[in-house]
Formats: C-alpha cells, sequence, structure tokens
C-alpha cells in the first residue's frame, strides 16, 4: 500500500488541493475559535477576523517555517469574566489586560532571543517535556468525549443513540480514511470525515439551522478599544504563563510531526513574539487573546500536510468568515457530535507525539531521575490538581510543566553539586554525544 505523501512546510499546493486543505484546517479551528467570544459575549466575527490576521503575521515573521493557526484562548476566559462581571470595570477594560499580555509574550521573546533555547533541556529535559505534550492531547479527551456525547455530562445527562452513531461513524471515517483513501483523499480525511458526519446528522435530524437564519448576508465586525486598569491587568495577566507553556509544549510537539527543531529555527523567539503581536493587536481592536491550536496541530500529524502556504489559506477563509454572516452562521451548525468524532482523533494525535518525543529521545527509565519525572509530571497532570493564583487556577498541563520545570532545575542544581547517584553515568552521556 503506498504511503501517504508528505507535504513540507515550504511547499505550495495548486488552487485545487490548497482550497479543500484550508477548508478542513477552517472547520478544526471553528467552533473552539467562535467558543470563547461567545462566552465573553462578543460577537465572534471580530475574533475570526484577528485569529486569521494573527496567524498571517504569525506566517511572516516564523519566515514561513513554523506552520500553525492562531485561535483563541481558552485561558483567559476565568479572568476576564471577573473583570467583565465587575461592576466598576467590564470588557474594555479586560482588553487592556489583554495588550498588556501581548507585551509580556513580546517581552519573554526578547529574553529568549538573547539567552536562546537550550535552557529548555535543564528546565525540562525529555523525561518531563514527553510527557507535557502528551497532557496536550490527553487533558482534552474528556472535552472530545462530551462533545461526541459518548459520556453524561452537564449538556447530555443521558446517552443519546443518535449522537452516539453520528460520533462513531464520523470517527470511523476520520480513522480509516487516512488508512484506506488514496492521494489527495487521504490528505482530506478529516474534511471528508466532517461532510460524511454532517450528512448523517442531518438525516437524524440533528441539525439546528437556527444560526443560519438569525445571520445577516454581511456582517461587520464589532470594534472595541481598551480601557486600562491596574486591577483589571493583575487578573489578567497570571494567564500568561499557562499560554506561553502551551506555546513552547506546542512548537516542540509541530517540531516532532514536521521532524524540524522549531524552537532553533525559525526560532521559539519569533514564534513567541508573533503571538505576542498578534495578541496585542487582538487587544487594540476587541477581540480576545490568540494561542496556537491543537486542533490544527493534531490535522498536520494525521494528513501530513504542513504547509505553511494551506495554514494561510485558512486564515484567508477565517478573515472572509468574519464579514460573511450566513456562512459563519452555516458551520456553526455542525453538531458536536461529529466535531467530537474528529476531536476524538485529533487531540489522541498530539497525545501520541509526546509518546513519540520519549522515544525518539532514547530516554534511560533505569534512571531513577527521569522515571521519576516522568511519572511526577503526568500524574499532575492528569490528577486534577491545581494551585490558585488570584482569580487563575493552574491545572492540568501547566501545573505539570511547572512541576517538571521545578524539578528538571533541581535535578541539574544537584548534579552540579555532584549529589545526584547517577552523576557520572549523566557526564559519560554528555561525553558521547
Amino acid at each position: 500500500m503506498s504511503k501517504t505523501r508528505i507535504i513540507q512546510v515550504n511547499e505550495k499546493v495548486p488552487l485545487s488541493m490548497g482550497i479543500p486543505l484550508s477548508i478542513q484546517h477552517t472547520f478544526a479551528m471553528f467552533s473552539a475559535s467562535v467558543l470563547v467570544p461567545y462566552i465573553l459575549g462578543i460577537s465572534p466575527a471580530i475574533a475570526l477576523l484577528m485569529n486569521g490576521i494573527g496567524t498571517l503575521i504569525f506566517i511572516f515573521i516564523t519566515q514561513g517555517k513554523s506552520p500553525a493557526y492562531l485561535g483563541s484562548s481558552f485561558a483567559f476566559i476565568s479572568p476576564a469574566l471577573l473583570v467583565i462581571q465587575d461592576p466598576h470595570l467590564g470588557y474594555q477594560y479586560a482588553l487592556g489586560g489583554f495588550v498588556v499580555t501581548g507585551l509580556i509574550f513580546i517581552l519573554v521573546a526578547v529574553i529568549i532571543k538573547f539567552v536562546g533555547v537550550h535552557w529548555i533541556d535543564v528546565v525540562l529535559p525529555p523525561a518531563a517535556m514527553g510527557p507535557v505534550v502528551a497532557l496536550i492531547g490527553l487533558e482534552l479527551a474528556g472535552n472530545a468525549a462530551q462533545n461526541g456525547g459518548i459520556v453524561t455530562s452537564a449538556t447530555y445527562t443521558h446517552l443519546n443513540p443518535r449522537f452516539v452513531i453520528v460520533f462513531l461513524v464520523t470517527l470511523a471515517m476520520a480513522v480509516f480514511g487516512q488508512i484506506l483513501l488514496r492521494g489527495f483523499a487521504a490528505a482530506i480525511a478529516i474534511l471528508i470525515a466532517i461532510v460524511v458526519g454532517y450528512c448523517l446528522a442531518l438525516a437524524m435530524g440533528i441539525v439546528d439551522f437556527s444560526a443560519v437564519s438569525s445571520a445577516s448576508w454581511l456582517a461587520l465586525p464589532n470594534f472595541l478599544t481598551p480601557k486600562f486598569s491596574l486591577q483589571s491587568i493583575l487578573i489578567i495577566i497570571p494567564a500568561s504563563l499557562v499560554v506561553i507553556s502551551e506555546h513552547i509544549g506546542h512548537q516542540v510537539v509541530t517540531s516532532e510531526i514536521v521532524g524540524h527543531n522549531l524552537l532553533e529555527d525559525p526560532g521559539l523567539h519569533r514564534s513567541l513574539i508573533s503571538d505576542g503581536i498578534s495578541t496585542v493587536l487582538s487587544g487594540l481592536c476587541g477581540s480576545v487573546p490568540t494561542t496556537t491550536y491543537g486542533e490544527n496541530i493534531g490535522v498536520m500529524a494525521i494528513t501530513k500536510v504542513y504547509s505553511v502556504w494551506v495554514i494561510g489559506g485558512a486564515a484567508v477563509f477565517s478573515i472572509c468568515l468574519s464579514f460573511i454572516g450566513k456562512a459563519s452562521g452555516l458551520i456553526q451548525t455542525i453538531p458536536a457530535p461529529v466535531m467530537g468524532g474528529v476531536s476524538f482523533l485529533l487531540y489522541g494525535m498530539i497525545a501520541a507525539s509526546g509518546i513519540r518525543l520519549m522515544v525518539d529521545s532514547r530516554i534511560d527509565y533505569s534512571r531513577p531521575r527521569n522515571l521519576a519525572l516522568t511519572s511526577v509530571v503526568f500524574i499532575t497532570g492528569l490528577s486534577g490538581a491545581f494551585i490558585q493564583i488570584g482569580s487563575v487556577k493552574l491545572t492540568g498541563m501547566c501545573l505539570a510543566t511547572i512541576v517538571g520545570m521545578g524539578l528538571g532545575i533541581i535535578f541539574y542544581i544537584l548534579d552540579r553539586l555532584h549529589l545526584t547517584n547517577d552523576y557520572e553515568d549523566v557526564s559519560e552521556e554528555n561525553t558521547e554525544e
């Protein structure tokens, strides 16, 4: 059986291929990207516009070497709601916090530019980085299952057989499509799965067209100007830690997928400063902060299409959708079981990339330090443990990253002091390398 051809990062594709490939990425990011502004009570159109612009800025600053889609960040929902619900503040003050957060990203990027990225191997060695990357997908697994309607939740108090069928058919099409289809069809297996799942959901009567009927054909995004207060800024900025750690993890997993170290070329400083500029512009225009999207990373992992031209096409589609209300409304009609079926596979691919990182790094688990690092990071991320800093709860992958960094630094200091029982082994390994 012939393997799916890999489309490299800088490779251009014909429009006949590029358009459906870009639409596939648009579908992958859409539901999550519009959910954030919906929760915060603003028009999704402005988020779609700024996400598209932010993604194009990202591609430009990273010199077309790092494929990533910038979507709406969930990390800021909780602190932003606190600012919005404060009678003395409001959403415009949350925007001020977003702008400052973007400036923090830029400051950290400048520091990384001069310090380099080798410190990452010290604070997050492979034994910690692997499980951190895996947790990006694992902690989202529950969301995919809930969207699919295959577990009970506050939304679905009991299992709906129609939802379960649509979920399973969509998932089956996504899984077997990439295995059984040939050529270009294999590259758009996710898009085909969405279309098949949507048609089945339509036949079963679980598609709601109210979003289309209530939308106008042409819609202008609502622009707002930020206001600044120390109180709102202090509430918002702790979430920047979540996004920075998420950004590093996403760049690592994308590096594994495309087979190129993106932390060094184009450089973590370029990707992070791009995210910072995007977030600043979003805050200035009335949108929400941006972050690299795991959903789109999962699409690349499955389809083996890494082209930034395809990602750029998705950004252009996002910008167009921000002005076409009916088209945006039509995508919103995609039922949760359809997106749940696709996400079930996408998030699993991200988790598998973390395992692949550990395998490729040839981690020696006969060493107590490596076994302890991986064990503690995994359990921290999956246990539900959390630390509350003001209005921001550090949990899951973010808390696991912090714990892994803390242990990595402690082990490094102990090594420097010759206090660890496997110090000599580490020295010999470094000498061999």
